[in-house]
């Protein structure tokens, strides 16, 4: 790496470049004298690399700010391409929608405005003209308010940027920054309160909470306004240009031209529930809020932080995670070091756990959280670990009301968390779930997290990590393997079907062909035994084949699978051949999981057949007391999806190589028909076109270019036959979801006309949960090994009251509004035919209700 490379991009930190001096003046005279020396002769390369560094290194944009405005003081030219490049890429970033490159330079253009590099008037101007769109768009009758939240995304811009700069902005230009901040309370007044419901991580749809608290733009207007009250004091901001300000004070402040925001797209047509639920859900989805706070520690490990300092560590955790997610140990040393003079790992672990359990989506895969959080863990032993173990316990506690979703990516985390720190945990401190019902939420997780540690350790090592609480043994999962129905078993005699099955299995260890199995099947056994019979007898034969290992399972499946699709070629065949899949795996939830999948990889199944078995009555009875099930379903569902969103990524890239193909194809063909009408001597008399060597080869590049063109063309028609037939397919699957889904809940809510209510339906027991939902955490974690102290009422109580039905219908409404969140860009398309069919006024409100949570539409 270039020296001034090395210089820019470590700035602010202990290394090489600068020793172990960590004063920041120091730091930005060193940089800005090397990027001086430097600019002669590579000024193109320092413009590009300098704002990539503050783009994706945004806690350090203070610094960098300060650097130009040094190099401005020699180098006006070289600090005017900066602002001018800065204001280039500022209006690509808006004409794109990219979110976090928006909300980046204008923080950039703020710190330059400190930095006497750019005139105060021409960033409230930049200020201006986002206040403007988003007014513009919360006008009903010039504006398009389904675009809210485009609106309220330039609004945080500006509101986000104020903390690094307000103060200066007061002190030049009072009169037009009192003008953006009236303009700012305008269009708050006409905005619409946003609301959480659907996404919120705790389930409590029946209050009116959400109505009531202030929303995420005016809340961040509230701290602003507290921070302007303050003088704009704040102590998570570093301000170097105040150590130069004699300076910077004779610099020259560069104009910034005008910039446009994008036109919203017209309302539509018909403003029905559905057409304006899917622009405002379009809108939602390209603008999305950028973080939902999950206040899990009590607000007196936060009494240090003012509201506005945690706003702004927020910001730089958030942008850590964001530009540093492809090395994530140089991720975990900066959210370990940040520029503030306050402690704040509640904070960080709040932030973590709030993008993990983020919905509908984290930014992220949530392995990347998991490696986060596990080096924090390392590089902070002292403090983070202790804190992390808080948040569990606490979300523990709370475990009844967090969201599906939210469970399950809770449940996936933990065990993964534990199964890098040796599977060490103080289980004895759960001991108490034994005593609660089979279906209450508390003991469900800790049976849940054991069958997880069991699959990435082995069934031993985790007995042995609870041996501070042997009766969680019971949660375990069963040690034994495969349930193979016609194994070896001495104190029995032999029965027909297992004689058939040993003559199976020789075959295929014979390898015999598909075609001689198929022929021995058909002449010896299904005629005698029947179907069914013929299809236990195959399938747990050639799964205990492929139980060894995974490969034997693909090896299998691979060679053999022509077999299995012959038995089984329609639904309620599949349905029975899955039914055998679970019996023959019923002690190893995982590989029925794995097994599934495979078959519906190779079409041995299709998803229509994976719903109906997850919804038989065998399963059903496992809804609310196991994941086994769900797992199955999300895999199917999911495949699906990806099978939709890996075609129409290949269409795209086909689309754009059949362009570029077609203008080969033309300039070959313009080639070839100049050199064909041009004039040459042959023998001293004129001939049409060039001599016949270059013609020849010109022929032969249009031939080839034109065959290419072709080709491509070809594929595309292909890959968009398949695609038409998978968004069927999908449509279908959707359909067969929902109606399952209505089906199953019909026969076990309470009856409609009762209008009982998703709260009663919680409440309707003869006790109370220890945690109640409307209540804010209370939990207080000890600073030495993050156990909860004594006597802070969380668990009063360890019980579990609510009935085995009523957690049934919560578990699975919570299902249903999960996968309709998670999949709902893809469900939107399909929501009118939904409504006609399913979603009708006959069904259940509390079902309808889901739906449409999950579909962020207002309750019908």
């Amino acid at each position: 790496m270039s020296s001034w490379r090395a210089y820019l991009l470590r700035i602010g930190e202990k290394g090489h470049e600068y020793g172990a001096n960590a004063d920041a003046k120091e730091h930005i005279e060193a940089c800005a004298g090397v990027l001086r020396r430097e600019l002669d002769h590579s000024e193109g390369d320092i413009l590009d690399f300098l704002i990539q560094c503050a783009e994706q290194l945004p806690h350090k944009i203070s610094l960098y700010g300060t650097v130009i405005g040094l190099l401005n003081l020699e180098n006006e030219d070289f600090v005017k391409k900066v602002v001018e490049k800065t204001l280039t890429n500022l209006q690509d970033a808006l004409n794109s929608g990219t979110c976090s490159k928006i909300r980046i330079l204008m923080r950039f253009l703020t710190v330059m405005m400190c930095n006497k590099i750019i005139h105060p008037g021409s960033l409230v101007t930049i200020f201006e003209t986002l206040l403007s769109s988003s007014a513009m768009t919360a006008d009903e009758d010039k504006g398009n308010p389904l675009w809210q939240a485009q609106a309220d995304f330039y609004m945080t811009c500006i509101l986000s940027s104020l903390p690094w700069g307000g103060a200066e902005l007061f002190e030049q230009v009072p009169d037009d920054i009192d003008r953006i901040m009236v303009g700012v309370e305008a269009y708050l007044s006409i905005r619409t309160h946003s609301s959480d419901v659907g996404l919120s991580f705790f389930e409590d749809q029946e209050t009116d909470d959400s109505i009531t608290e202030k929303d995420f733009v005016e809340d961040l207007w509230q701290r602003i306004q507290a921070l302007a009250s303050n003088g704009w004091k704040l102590e998570s901001i570093q301000r170097p240009h105040l150590s130069f300000e004699a300076q910077l004070v004779d610099a020259k402040s560069h104009e910034l031209g005008p910039i446009s925001c994008p036109e919203q797209p017209a309302p539509p047509s018909t403003l029905s529930v559905i057409a304006s639920g899917r622009q405002k859900f379009d809108a939602e989805l390209k603008y999305p809020q950028r973080i939902r706070r999950l206040n899990i520690f009590p607000s007196s490990k936060h009494e240090d932080i003012q509201p506005i300092d945690r706003f702004i560590v927020e910001e730089y955790l958030l942008d850590v995670l964001l530009f540093l997610n492809g090395c994530r140990k140089e991720c975990a040393s900066y959210m370990a070091g940040l520029p503030v003079p306050f402690r704040y790992e509640y904070l960080m672990a709040e932030t973590i756990f709030s993008q993990l359990l983020l919905l509908p989506h984290p930014p992220f895969k949530p392995i990347y959280y998991t490696l986060v959080i596990m080096d924090l863990c390392k590089a902070l032993p002292g403090a983070f670990p202790a804190v992390v173990a808080g948040a569990v316990r606490t979300l523990f506690d709370k475990i009844a009301y967090l969201d599906t979703e939210c469970r399950t990516r809770l449940i996936l985390w933990f065990s993964h968390h534990l199964s890098n720190f040796q599977f060490v945990w103080p289980w004895e401190e759960w001991s108490y779930v034994l005593d609660q019902p089979r279906w209450a939420p508390q003991r469900v997780f800790v049976q849940e997290v054991l069958e997880r540690e069991v699959r990435l350790s082995y069934w031993d090592k985790v007995k042995q990590s609870i041996e501070n609480a042997p009766g969680l043994e019971e949660l375990l999962p069963p040690r034994g393997g495969s349930n193979f129905k016609y194994g070896p078993e001495d104190d029995k005699e032999k029965t027909d079907q297992h004689l058939l099955s040993l003559e199976l299995s020789s075959m295929v260890k014979g390898r015999k062909t598909i075609r001689e199995i198929i022929v021995w099947i058909e002449e010896s056994v299904f005629p005698i035994h029947g179907f069914e019979t013929t299809l236990t007898i195959v399938a747990q034969t050639l799964l205990d084949i492929g139980s060894k290992s995974f490969t034997h399972l693909i090896t299998v499946l691979e060679r053999y699978g022509q077999v299995i699709a012959k038995l089984c070629p329609d639904l309620d065949k599949q349905v029975l051949l899955l039914d055998e899949v679970g019996t023959y795996w019923r002690n190893n939830s995982q590989m029925t999981a794995i097994t599934i999948d495979r078959m519906m990889g190779y079409r041995l199944v299709s998803n229509i057949a994976i719903v109906r078995w997850v919804f038989s009555s065998a399963n059903i009875e496992e809804f609310h007391i196991s994941d086994r099930p769900w797992e199955v379903l999300r895999n199917a569902v999911s495949k699906t999806f990806n099978r939709i969103s890996d075609l129409r990524k290949e269409i795209s890239s086909l689309k754009r190589s059949v362009t570029v193909a077609e203008e080969t194809t033309s300039k070959a063909n313009s080639d070839l028909a100049a050199a064909e009408s041009k004039l040459t001597l042959v023998d001293g008399e004129p001939v049409l076109g060039e001599n016949p060597a270059r013609m020849k080869r010109l022929k032969s590049y249009a031939d080839k270019a034109k065959e290419e063109e072709v080709s491509l063309r070809d594929s595309l028609e292909a890959k968009t036959a398949l695609l038409a037939r998978a968004l069927d397919e999908n449509e279908a699957l959707f359909t067969s979801l929902y109606e399952n889904f209505q089906k199953v809940l019909t026969d076990r809510l309470p009856d409609a006309s009762s209008g009982i209510t998703l709260r009663e339906l919680k409440t309707s027991r003869p006790g109370s949960m220890a945690v109640d939902l409307e209540e804010e955490s209370t939990m207080d974690v000890d600073n030495e090994n993050g156990k909860p102290s004594s006597g802070n009422g969380v668990n009063e109580s360890n019980s579990y009251n609510v009935g085995e039905s009523e957690q049934w219908c919560l578990c699975t409404l919570g299902y249903v509004k999960a996968l309709t969140r998670q999949y709902a860009s893809e469900i939107w398309p399909h929501l009118e035919k939904l409504e006609a069919e399913i979603l009708t006024e006959d069904a259940h409100p509390l079902f309808r209700r889901a739906v449409y949570s999950g579909l962020l539409l207002p309750i019908a």
